[in-house]
């Protein structure tokens, strides 16, 4: 089972990684078709500005995925390093874990409510005549996967914990 989830969680890595680098690409040239287009032609290219919003907010996400990935999303370490034994460093660490998974409980909670809404009142982007859903199935992703590395962190922590024994 662990092999499995650890290759789950590697393809998962893959895939953000080429979700990023085919946005920061996908902004770069819209944003410069945009403007070459603009300046040097007068023309304005339609659903180019939203399209380049759009691959922002994939970026963006990914990025963030990526980062809770690592555990470097938000880091203050100054009061784990000034920390004497690993296991109180194990138990910070589960405190830390806990409190991410409370709060991407939050953020999920918001992005469902979110969902629901727009289930409700179905909208679209306007020029490009999207449905609005697309521009927030990354924020659902992020809050997933926010959620699931949450509980990797406390489930490691806790181990960690355990592993330590009556270390002092």
């Amino acid at each position: 089972m662990i092999a499995l989830l650890s290759a789950l969680d590697r393809g998962f890595d893959l895939l953000l990684r080429v979700l990023t680098i085919a946005t920061s690409m996908a902004i770069a040239i819209t944003l410069a078709a945009l403007v070459i287009c603009r300046y040097f032609f007068g023309v304005s290219l339609v659903g180019m500005h939203e399209a380049s919003l759009l691959a922002a907010m994939w970026l963006y996400m990914c990025g963030a995925m990526l980062a809770t990935r690592r555990g470097e999303h938000l880091v203050v370490d100054i009061l784990a390093h000034s920390l004497a034994t690993r296991r109180a460093r194990a138990w910070h660490s589960l405190f830390l874990a806990c409190l991410t998974l409370v709060i991407a409980a939050f953020f999920a909670f918001w992005i469902w409510k979110m969902f629901a809404w727009g289930i409700r009142r179905p909208q679209t982007i306007p020029v490009l005549n999207l449905p609005l859903w697309t521009a927030q199935v990354p924020f659902a992703m992020a809050a997933l996967a926010g959620v699931a590395y949450a509980a990797r962190d406390i489930v490691r922590s806790a181990i960690q914990i355990r592993g330590l024994g009556e270390e002092r």
